[in-house]
């Protein structure tokens, strides 16, 4: 039997392990259950394959068939692809979209768990034929645990501070705290906002973070995340029970305006906590040479 037999088949299999240990199906029910995650699984399969294939291509100094590692750089990008058009797609459907921003995030999500199962895959391998299958047995463990470490990230309760305050109306102006929301004129759909309505500050702790919750697809993100969670007391063609995020001008809060079904305010809180911070919404202008530079200044 050949030598490398065991090892390739050992990679892969923890390459395979690693992609199925990181797809979840969550609140956001996305990928779906059951014929979302087998396309999933099956291209875990398949990236398990090409890192495991190119140890024994390099011991063998074949390297011309280490380039078809660039041809599967090229097919995990069409996953990513695929993912955003249809998240897309699915959006137009959403009561609450989830916006480009978290889309986006998402479909990047998908495509580097590819990568990561790559790795993963590539490195048990070479641990099995050069120390033995125990030695890859700890290598492959200690790679799974990496890739869950880099497939966390932030959440909004490290970035700001979350506080509930009750909505309430100034003449026709719905207000939280006192960041204004929008125009609401019929005192039935006033009675309606008020029974169901549930108002957020969020505060943010520095100046990096004024910057990223201000971003509107980080905004939109939260409302999505409430609105998935706990419910929305809302139906197509009512744009008066519209959930929404505004800004306060003067200091950066964000105040966040939902409409749950279940008006549960710890519940409201936690899940607020938990959405995550996007990555294409990060903003650092702390890090800028200009600031660094006014800083030396004073």
């Amino acid at each position: 039997m050949n030598e490398y037999v065991y090892p390739v088949v050992f990679g892969v299999l923890i390459g395979t392990l690693t992609r199925i240990y990181m797809l979840r199906t969550d609140y956001r029910q996305y990928p779906t259950y059951l014929h979302g995650k087998i396309i999933h699984i099956a291209l875990g399969f398949i990236a398990a394959g090409l890192g495991t294939i190119a140890v024994p291509a390099l011991l063998e100094e074949n390297f011309t068939a280490i380039t078809f590692l660039t041809v599967a750089a090229s097919q995990f990008r069409d996953v990513r692809n695929m993912e955003r058009n249809t998240l897309t797609e699915l959006d137009a459907f959403e009561l609450v979209p989830r916006g480009a921003t978290y889309i986006e995030g998402i479909a990047v999500a998908f495509e580097s768990r590819n990568y990561l199962v790559i790795f993963t895959s590539l490195l048990t391998t070479l641990a099995y034929l050069i120390v033995n299958f125990w030695g890859a047995l700890v290598v492959g463990i200690i790679s799974i645990l990496v890739a869950h470490m880099l497939m966390a990230g932030g959440k909004l309760k490290d970035i700001v501070d979350i506080e509930f305050i009750e909505p309430h109306f100034d003449g026709a102006g719905l207000y939280v705290d006192n960041i204004y929301i929008m125009n609401i004129g019929l005192p039935a759909r006033q009675e309606e906002i008020l029974r169901y309505g549930m108002g957020f500050i969020l505060t943010p702790k520095s100046f990096d973070s004024r910057s990223t919750i201000a971003n509107l697809g980080q905004r939109q993100a939260i409302l999505h995340d409430v609105s998935t969670t706990l419910g929305i007391y809302k139906d197509s063609g009512t744009p008066a029970l519209t959930p929404l995020a505004k800004r306060d001008l003067d200091d950066g809060r964000v105040g966040v305006f939902v409409l749950p079904q279940k008006k549960d305010v710890e519940k409201a809180i936690a899940v607020l906590g938990q959405v995550p911070t996007l990555e294409n919404a990060i903003r650092m202008p702390t890090e800028s040479k200009a600031n660094e530079k006014g800083r030396k200044l004073k």
